[in-house]
């Protein structure tokens, strides 16, 4: 039968060893010094063990009263350790169910999706605005008036889009709450109308036939790097996003047929997107070969070229310039497109959407569109690097007659 003194003066040795107490009850002495109480019992004919806690939180005198209590269970027909996992179990349910953690699986949930890490990385960005008030309570007993005193703070700061996207990504993030199990309804969604809407800011374009024409003639001029120079010429060209075009790899090119296919996982809609290359477009991409043919990215890094250039190249390249952010951005050329292209009148909206990299938001649309105006799409392309030699020559450049990528025409559609 063990003592006080004997526990407290239990030194660890180079192996583990056991000093008994009585009626199953022992202390377990690990080399790295801890020491922990167990208390072996047959159950059902089967010799088990449990632990009762670790000394010196739980001494000799509430160590045995644990024993005597699971010897209690025994003689009633109950096993003390199905128990002891049953009376754990509503605490593990509690911190399963927290903010934190349901957050944690939500973020995991979209890298197993696949979306991008700035996606991602926004999601936790907007989580952390909950974290310190929330982190910790139940997704169960989380208020409306709780999301909306964090949103507020928010607000204060005048930060109103960034209060109104966080009330639609807790929304979401309730609603995988409920899926698992974990939430009974979505209070953010009461929480509509309750924000501040801010402002639509429009990103800066010019759209001006004539002011366009000074845009591309003072590119043409652009006197930093030959890369940035070609950037900016493909970005008026293709109009895709200034994050897609930056980021282009050599592979997603066929030049066979003049189609680049961005991947799914770098465009905004998770969906490939095909985009017919123009002679204009293919000279300069033959002007890009020679400088950066023989690596993986179209655009890299001057520091590295396993890194592409950095997202305010363009933008700080347009100020070099003289287009302040209030008139041109690399995002505006989309707009310089869009607003062009439906003006002339001669093009579908549709083919301009999909050329846009849009998705239809509406289902049936979204099917009876599936062909992507695909023929449509490689003819406004060419119509459109004709528009631009037009404009940056006061209309004196005659439209192309030929192309060497008719093949593009048959491409089977998106």
């Amino acid at each position: 039968m063990l003592s006080a003194t004997a526990v407290a003066q239990a030194r660890p040795k180079d192996h583990q060893y056991k000093l008994w107490d009585e009626r199953g009850l022992f202390l377990l002495a690990m080399p790295n010094g801890g020491r922990y109480w167990r208390f072996n019992y047959r159950f059902a004919g089967k010799r088990k063990t449990i632990s009762l806690g670790v000394f010196p939180d739980v001494g000799l005198a509430v160590a045995r009263d644990k024993r005597d209590e699971a010897r209690r269970l025994v003689a009633l027909g109950e096993d003390p350790g199905a128990s002891k996992r049953q009376h754990a179990a509503p605490l593990q349910l509690r911190q399963a169910g927290s903010f934190d953690v349901v957050a944690d699986e939500y973020i995991e949930r979209l890298r197993l999706k696949g979306r991008s890490e700035s996606t991602i990385g926004k999601n936790i960005w907007l989580f952390d605005h909950v974290r310190p008030a929330l982190g910790r309570r139940l997704m169960s007993e989380i208020s409306a008036p709780d999301l909306l005193a964090v949103l507020r703070k928010v607000e204060a700061r005048c930060r109103y889009e960034t209060a109104n996207r966080l009330r639609g990504t807790l929304s979401s993030l309730f609603r995988y709450a409920i899926a698992t199990g974990r939430a009974d309804r979505d209070p953010a969604a009461d929480l509509r109308g309750a924000l501040i809407t801010a402002k639509v800011k429009h990103r800066a374009a010019i759209t001006d036939p004539k002011a366009v024409g000074a845009l591309l003639r003072a590119v043409d001029g652009y006197d930093g790097s030959v890369l940035v120079r070609i950037a900016l010429q493909l970005s008026a060209h293709l109009f895709t996003r200034p994050g897609e075009l930056r980021l282009a790899e050599w592979r997603e090119f066929d030049f066979e047929v003049g189609v680049w296919t961005i991947p799914a996982e770098r465009t905004k809609m998770r969906r490939p997107h095909k985009v017919p290359l123009t002679d204009q477009v293919i000279t300069l991409f033959e002007q890009l070969d020679a400088i950066t043919g023989d690596g993986r990215l179209l655009f890299p890094s001057v520091r590295s070229a396993d890194r592409a250039m950095s997202d305010n190249t363009l933008n700080a390249a347009l100020r070099r310039l003289g287009y302040g952010p209030e008139e041109m951005t690399a995002h505006g050329f989309r707009a310089m497109a869009a607003t062009l292209l439906n003006e002339c009148g001669l093009w579908h909206p549709d083919a301009i959407e999909r050329q846009l990299g849009h998705v239809e938001d509406n289902d049936v649309r979204r099917a009876y569109v599936r062909g992507e105006h695909w023929a449509e799409r490689v003819k406004m392309m060419d119509y459109w690097s004709n528009r631009l030699d037009s404009l940056r020559s006061n209309g004196k450049v005659a439209g192309r007659r030929f192309h060497r990528f008719a093949a593009r025409r048959v491409v089977a559609e998106q």
